[in-house]
């Protein structure tokens, strides 16, 4: 790697390492400030930086902003960062007299053999492994914006001191800080969970963390999306099925989730047996494969099924509807033999580009390799992560490797979509899994009569139903393509007198399978095109005496404003080409 590149912000290890000595000096600006304040840990993360600490006062945006201050004159002070090591007494003793209690924990529960190392800056020194920038003064200080304070528990324990988590970001220019703050902006803008209250999409209740409830349109906001599952499914030659949601602990046990993720399991007692409400449809589809004899003629055999599933997620990870403890997983599992593996995983790649390229989402696609935990021979693993490399070059696409990141049973190909702000979601994934057909002792019958294992894909392509709805939300800012949109056509009247022809459009427009709302209101059509605009319906008919004597419609588009007046027939020769070419326009 050149020099310019090794110090370039795009370059990944050099970034985390400027978000690194960034922690750094905002903990020495706090302990500047603030001596009374004990520290605890402050890495990099993927967008920025964080340092927990444990304060007698809260970290009010007012101390934020003293905080913010003092780094700036950090780093034009230009301080040296040096690194030195201590053996484990000494460096007990250290932290112990620097007041830091929880430095000194964390130095007592390394292993024996661990190298103990610090890095100072000035007057302030940090437990640290680094790496760090070689001056505070490689920090462009008025570039660096602390974004928020939240609780965290120390070391991630419910039952530990609750502790105070500064964010923050930085970036070498100042223009850059300014975009990512406008970005962030718009995020706000875009959040799906206002925008789910707001459009009356879903809601989220005490009563209920992490399992959301669907309104009305939302149900034809979800349906609407189900309902092109199965389009696209059934071309690609799927088949679809439906397994219980609860099945016994002997199941479990088998396909090897009850060992390996269990923590994320609710379970309950039946007639005195174990049984799980599964996090997973996998073991089901086992289930129904191994149901009736196959032959090679059978295969491959795609199976898909919109699953409703539940794990245990922490309260704290809880977050709109990107993470839920309940949600429709819209899985398929590919029964094949070995020589049809490959056309298999390509097949399923055709399906994902078809489906993501009706949702204008590009991705990149990610090789995730055996864990530590895993199940099967390393020889198995390493045969099954070339075909899956093979596959993906095949087809001409680029991957980058996820060292340790498979599920336990096999290697993956997990498809990050980049969203209109270029935000990155983990959606599709494509898993290769030889453990499961085992353990399940699933069988067909070759060509020479002999029975065999089939090779079997596990595989997803939104991911989750409730998930992807809260990415295009923020994809599209809650205005939804025309096909997906739960209100397609709002008709807003003039006078009372249009009422009766409004209700004549919208039984035509109805009959024809579009989704139309009436306004007939005592209002002003201004205040009625202001609220159909909010409400971010495609289009809105206005409609008044000269529309209904011509037989007419005026029509106004969300975007581009006002259409002009046509036909009835000629409004829905659009519409329909919009809605059946599933155009993003």
């Amino acid at each position: 790697m050149s020099e310019e590149n090794q110090y370039s912000f795009e370059n990944e290890t050099y970034r985390r390492t400027y978000w690194h000595t960034c922690s750094h000096v905002l903990a020495q600006a706090v302990k500047r400030l603030y001596p009374e304040v004990k520290l605890a840990i402050g890495p990099s993360i993927a967008e920025g930086f964080y340092y927990d600490m444990d304060s007698p006062f809260p970290f009010t945006p007012e101390v934020m902003e003293k905080i913010e201050a003092e780094m700036r004159k950090i780093c034009k002070e230009k301080l040296k960062l040096e690194r030195f090591e201590l053996p484990r007494e000494e460096a007990v003793k250290f932290m112990e007299e620097k007041g830091e209690p929880y430095k000194v924990e964390l130095i007592n529960d390394l292993p024996e053999d661990a190298v103990i190392s610090f890095y100072k800056q000035g007057e302030f020194t940090d437990l640290c492994a680094g790496p760090h920038l070689d001056s505070t003064g490689r920090i462009k200080g008025n570039a660096i914006k602390l974004t928020a304070c939240n609780a965290a528990y120390w070391r991630g324990d419910s039952n530990r001191q609750t502790l105070q988590r500064i964010y923050g970001i930085a970036f070498p220019k100042k223009e850059e800080l300014d975009a990512y703050l406008q970005r962030i902006e718009e995020a706000k803008k875009r959040d799906h969970r206002k925008l789910g209250r707001e459009l009356g999409l879903f809601m989220l209740t005490d009563e209920g963390p992490g399992f959301p409830f669907f309104l009305p349109k939302g149900m034809v906001l979800k349906n609407t999306l189900i309902d092109y599952w199965r389009q696209v499914h059934k071309k690609y030659g799927y088949v679809e099925i439906s397994t219980p949601i609860i099945l016994n602990r002997k199941l479990w046990e088998r396909s090897g989730h009850w060992d390996h993720y269990k923590q994320n399991m609710y379970t309950t007692v039946i007639d005195e047996e174990d049984y799980a409400i599964k996090p997973m449809n996998c073991p089901g589809g086992m289930m129904v494969y191994a149901s009736e004899p196959h032959s090679y003629r059978d295969l491959p055999m795609r199976v898909g099924e919109l699953g409703l599933v539940h794990r245990h997620e922490l309260s704290g990870a809880l977050h709109g509807l990107f993470r839920v403890r309940c949600f429709t997983q819209d899985d398929a599992h590919i029964f094949m033999t070995p020589e049809q593996l490959k056309d298999e995983i390509k097949n399923v790649v055709k399906l994902f580009d078809e489906v993501y390229s009706v949702f204008g989402l590009p991705y990149k696609i990610e090789l995730s390799t055996m864990p530590e935990d895993h199940i099967g021979t390393v020889e198995e693993w390493e045969h099954n992560q070339d075909i899956l490399k093979e596959a993906i070059t095949e087809m001409g696409k680029d991957f980058e490797v996820n060292e340790g990141d498979g599920a336990f049973y096999g290697p993956k190909l997990d498809f990050h979509l980049a969203d209109s702000l270029g935000r990155t979601w983990q959606c599709g994934t494509v898993q290769l899994d030889s453990q499961l057909p085992e353990r399940f002792e699933l069988e067909y019958v070759g060509e020479d009569g002999q029975k065999h294992r089939p090779i079997m894909l596990h595989r997803v392509v939104l991911g989750s139903i409730e998930r992807f709805i809260g990415v295009i939300t923020e994809h599209f800012a809650g205005a939804f393509p025309t096909w997906l949109s739960p209100v397609q056509v709002k008709i807003l009247t003039i006078t009372d007198r249009a009422d009766e022809y409004a209700k004549q459009v919208a039984a035509k427009l109805d009959a024809q399978g579009f989704r139309v709302e009436l306004d007939l209101r005592n209002e002003k059509i201004g205040k009625k095109i202001r609220e159909a605009q909010l409400e971010k319906d495609p289009f809105m008919l206005v409609l008044g005496d000269k529309e209904a004597e011509a037989g007419q419609v005026a029509v106004r588009h969300r975007a581009d404003g006002d259409l002009g007046v046509m036909s009835l027939d000629d409004f829905t020769a659009k519409l329909r080409e919009l809605v059946d070419s599933k155009s993003t326009k």
